[in-house]
């Protein structure tokens, strides 16, 4: 007598085995199987060189507008710093990443979705399984290394009917992930070429910010090394143990 429904942007085959496994009789319902974009999202493509990418960004914040705009980034390290850039520039924006601790993403989201938080800038943790509604906007900085992240990304905007753009911004760090990305969504992201108008100068951080980022940047490697020799010498250990 009772129903169990599964529901997932997307099922793996390993997900499908276990539903056929442990459901009865089950029967799957595909929404829009064909479809990899939603056809509201206007999307467009900006080839630039990654000194520009920058002064090239804010011009475009600066034209769009927009109250709710989702920044994404492949790294932690480049979502840290594009919040430093931008709250140096004017404008309110936070990282969200995968490193935030669950109160601080909570607070981030609700101020987001609250629109008192305008910009928020992400790794691919907010680009699957984050329903916000009213975001006009989600810009690529950069382009995602896997194809399917770039229909989850664009898919935070234009949700439930509406309308939004989507931005992509490709240097010559992720031109090659152009093509990839184009076949999966079987078409072609139109170009438009920034006049020089749309480059916008950059305030940049005085000496003691540079010196404060340099030590910032030392600490993270520094971690990131110990993190390596101690699991090296755990495994050693558990080597020589066996």
């Amino acid at each position: 007598r009772r129903q169990s429904f599964l529901f997932s942007a997307t099922l793996s085959f390993r997900v499908l085995e276990l539903t056929w496994e442990f459901m009865n009789n089950p029967v799957q319902i595909t929404i829009t199987p064909g479809q990899k974009t939603v056809e509201t999202v206007h999307q467009v493509l900006y080839h630039v060189g990654r000194g520009e990418k920058f002064n090239l960004f804010l011009g475009l914040l600066r034209r769009e507008g927009g109250s709710r705009i989702l920044i994404f980034t492949n790294t932690r390290e480049e979502a840290r710093r594009l919040e430093e850039r931008l709250t140096r520039n004017g404008w309110q924006a936070k990282a969200l990443t995968g490193d935030v601790d669950q109160k601080r993403r909570l607070r981030i989201l609700n101020e987001f979705k609250a629109g008192k938080l305008p910009i928020l800038v992400a790794t691919d943790v907010a680009s699957r399984g984050l329903h916000i509604e009213g975001v006009s906007h989600v810009i690529n900085w950069d382009l995602p290394q896997d194809p399917e992240d770039y229909v989850h990304r664009i898919g935070r905007t234009a949700r439930m009917g509406a309308e939004g753009k989507a931005i992509s911004l490709v240097d010559e760090a992720t031109a090659l992930m152009l093509e990839p990305v184009e076949r999966f969504i079987g078409q072609k992201i139109p170009v438009e070429w920034a006049e020089d108008g749309l480059f916008l100068p950059e305030v940049k951080p005085s000496a003691e910010e540079r010196r404060r980022f340099a030590k910032e940047r030392q600490a993270v490697f520094a971690a990131r090394r110990g993190r390596t020799l101690g699991t090296r010498e755990r495994q050693g250990r558990h080597g020589r143990s066996r």
